[in-house]
């Protein structure tokens, strides 16, 4: 059996975590491949490496004396070789660090070198190969990840490597200027890594034990999910929960290779299995709970709209001239209700209003601002009679008005419309219903 091992930042943020982090990889013979993001926070009012880079880039775009800010980040660095008694030096790296900064090499390479110093240490530390990912990872002129040429090389290099550290979050474009992926993007590269090396399991290591059914910050110690397959986890990310980067679940997807999300200090939790399928039930009827608040409705009234070809794609062409995205659209027989970003639409709302009533002619057009949109996931709903019933139930008691409901086909999810004031009490009630009770 083969694995690839990401840890996160906070896995990584001190000497002490490193050590966490070794023995966790050496006590399994089959985690081969290590993938470290940069150093995170080691308390609540640190700052990440990551962000100490951008901070002093800036300093260097800006033609500002920055030797004090990237001294600061060479300590960080230090302090983790000091702690792990390591004989090594990272002088010749600040140096072209440093000259890379004062040409002004770009905010992509600056980011990108918490996770390139890291891997060095990582690597020193473990006695594994370092492997730069500029030279393995790449992008086209535009910017875009180049799936199919990394792969090829990456899988040819792997062949060769029996254990090694690739460092998260970036690679090279054509001509050899560093890009990254978007933040959190350490979690891209393992899912990368982990298909090109063929592994059996895509080992993701955070500061908690696996997806939680509801948002802690909502709900005190919520349950661990055990088991979440890529499109419940899909559902779950898009509307806001965020252990996992959403596109690191697309590579090893194509591969059948599973994720499974673990704790750092918490080694011997199981953690959350993430699969393609599964004949395993769900301990609860619904895997999750997530949403956000910020969001309007635009409520569209005419007579006959149900007969009108066309009606609804000249709708959605307001919006698409105005450059709007909309995230929901349920309907009915002569009223259709557009769900858009509050933020995004606010500031072109008459623009947009005015090209529906010129495009479409409806009869009434009303929008309706604050509100939350809430996804209640789960493969064990299509099994299951009466869960919205219980949904709406358990809304009813906790006074909560529902203003918008929308069912896919699949009957994986159901996502609800709340006040933006009532988005907590909503989501209490849905997780006490399902799982308190455990109906």
């Amino acid at each position: 059996m083969k694995k690839v091992v990401k840890f996160g930042g906070s896995s990584l943020a001190s000497a002490e975590q490193f050590k966490k982090v070794g023995d966790i990889i050496r006590a399994d013979k089959d985690r081969k491949y290590v993938v470290p993001s940069a150093p995170g926070k080691r308390h609540s009012k640190d700052t990440k490496v990551t962000d100490m880079l951008y901070s002093c880039y800036e300093l260097a775009e800006e033609g500002k004396d920055f030797k004090k800010e990237l001294a600061a980040i060479k300590e960080r660095y230090q302090e983790i070789i000091d702690g792990l008694s390591l004989a090594l030096s990272l002088e010749d790296e600040f140096k072209e660090i440093e000259k890379n900064f004062k040409a002004k090499a770009g905010s992509d390479y600056a980011a990108s070198r918490g996770e390139y110093l890291n891997g060095i240490i990582m690597a020193n530390y473990l006695g594994y190969e370092f492997i730069d990912a500029a030279t393995v990872i790449f992008f086209d002129e535009h910017g875009e990840f180049n799936a199919e040429k990394t792969h090829k090389v990456l899988r040819a290099k792997l062949k060769e490597t029996e254990r090694a550290v690739v460092p998260g979050f970036y690679g090279a474009k054509e001509d050899g200027t560093v890009k990254t992926f978007s933040r959190g993007g350490s979690d891209v590269t393992g899912s990368i890594v982990a298909r090109a090396a063929h592994v059996d399991v895509y080992e993701n290591w955070t500061d908690v034990s696996g997806f939680l059914v509801a948002d802690p910050r909502i709900i005190y110690k919520p349950e661990v999910i055990e088991v979440i397959t890529y499109k419940e986890l899909r559902e779950l990310a898009y509307m806001g929960a965020s252990v996992l980067h959403e596109d690191a679940i697309f590579p090893v997807r194509k591969e059948g290779i599973p994720i499974n999300i673990r704790n750092t200090n918490k080694p011997n939790d199981a953690g959350t299995w993430i699969v393609g399928s599964t004949c395993q039930k769900s301990k609860y009827t619904i895997t999750g709970i997530a949403g956000k608040k910020g969001f309007c409705s635009v409520i569209l009234e005419k007579d006959m709209m149900n007969g009108e070809i066309g009606f609804g794609r000249k709708v959605l062409q307001a919006f698409e001239d105005n450059d709007i995205s909309f995230e929901h659209m349920p309907s009915g027989i002569d009223t259709m209700t557009i769900l858009v970003h509050q933020d995004e639409f606010m500031h072109k709302e008459q623009s947009v209003v005015s090209a529906i009533h010129r495009l479409a002619d409806p009869d009434h057009i009303e929008i309706e601002a604050d509100l939350a949109l809430i996804a209640v996931v789960g493969r064990g709903m299509k099994s299951s009679r009466g869960t919205a019933g219980r949904i709406f139930s358990a809304l009813a008691h906790a006074n909560v008005n529902v203003k918008m409901i929308d069912q896919g086909s699949s009957e994986l999810n159901i996502i609800i419309g709340v006040k933006n004031e009532d988005f907590e009490v909503a989501i209490k009630a849905i997780y006490d219903i399902f799982v308190e009770v455990r109906l």
